[in-house]
């Protein structure tokens, strides 16, 4: 199929080829309502001057660069949310609006504020998924000095400059977590627990909600000590294996953060296929497969297009107010993934 044309744009948007042609060269005025039915149709049928339809449908319109810091440039959930940042910010309304997206090489606070302050540099507001750490705070407070809002994405910071939280309530999908254990495990017992590092703000919190809900409602199952596993498969992988063989009669595993596919393969290699109850985060490739094999029993999963979309008003509007009035928490909703519902 060859490149879309001036006429797939008209037929989609229902219009003349004639409109399409005055809204992307500007030759006669057209009805806004007009106009954003053109841009829509350019952008369904990925037609090649849709940028350039862009900017003549919102020409005054100020421009806005919207900075992200995300983790794992390989892995294939934060490439599917940069896809999504960067569709939100260029399709804000009311702005020109663009996104800037860096990968950190690790979870080191380092390595993190090396492209924070890169991006920061260039950006008008930033979004960043780092742990919680006295150098990140720096780094935050610093931008914010300059006048650039920064959120945490995904995991919360408590630096007290920040302009606020973007994602889901790490502490409710921990409860959630737990209660899908409990009611799903084949008996009551002992639950492995794994999570990226005690830094990360939200896993923290995941932990949390975990613990305190079998502490309340399901006391017959006893939470084990976090393995942390840095967000490494072959950490995690490694990890589950000696967690299998420690303790047999395991009842469940919870996933708090990333190394859930090193966890994945070692249950498949253990052939542990529907004996556990077993809790993971994000819908990915991977994740998906296990629960059709009755490896994974629920994925809780981050809506990656309202996040998205949401970042990117939140971070607009916190320019815009210039710090006058801070939002300080945006929690999402997160989905619920079973092998019935994918």
């Amino acid at each position: 199929m060859g490149r879309p044309t001036i006429a797939d744009v008209a037929k989609a948007a229902g219009v003349s080829v004639a409109t399409v042609d005055r809204v992307l060269n500007k030759r006669h005025p057209v009805r806004e309502e007009t106009t954003h039915r053109v841009l829509q149709a350019a952008e369904s049928v990925k037609f090649y001057a849709t940028d350039l339809l862009k900017q003549r449908v919102r020409p005054d319109a100020p421009r806005r660069t919207l900075g992200f810091v995300l983790q794992e440039r390989a892995k294939e959930f934060y490439q599917g949310l940069a896809a999504a940042l960067t569709h939100a910010a260029q399709n804000a309304p009311g702005v020109r609006g663009r996104a800037i997206i860096e990968f950190a090489s690790g979870l080191s606070p380092g390595a993190v504020i090396e492209k924070l302050n890169a991006v920061g540099a260039r950006s008008d507001a930033v979004a960043v998924v780092a742990v919680d750490h006295p150098s990140i705070t720096q780094a935050v407070d610093a931008l914010m000095a300059r006048g650039v809002p920064t959120f945490g994405l995904l995991t919360g910071l408590t630096a007290p400059n920040r302009a606020g939280y973007l994602g889901i309530d790490n502490r409710q999908a921990g409860r959630m977590a737990a209660w899908a254990i409990a009611r799903m495990a084949r008996h009551a017992g002992q639950v492995g627990l794994l999570l990226g590092s005690h830094r990360y703000l939200g896993h923290e919190l995941r932990e949390i909600g975990f613990r305190s809900y079998f502490r309340e409602h399901a006391p017959a199952f006893q939470v084990l000590d976090a393995i942390v596993n840095l967000e490494e498969e072959r950490i995690a992988y490694e990890a589950t294996l000696d967690l299998l063989k420690r303790h047999p009669d395991l009842a469940g595993i919870f996933v708090a953060g990333g190394g859930m596919e090193g966890v994945i393969a070692a249950l498949r290699e253990e052939d542990r296929h529907g004996s556990l109850a077993v809790v993971v985060h994000e819908l990915t490739s991977a994740t998906r497969a296990a629960l059709v094999d009755d490896i994974v029993t629920l994925v809780i999963a981050t809506p990656v297009q309202l996040l998205a979309q949401r970042a990117a008003e939140a971070m607009i509007r916190a320019i815009d107010e210039n710090g006058a009035e801070r939002e300080r928490q945006l929690f999402l909703p997160f989905e619920l993934y079973t092998s019935e519902n994918l």
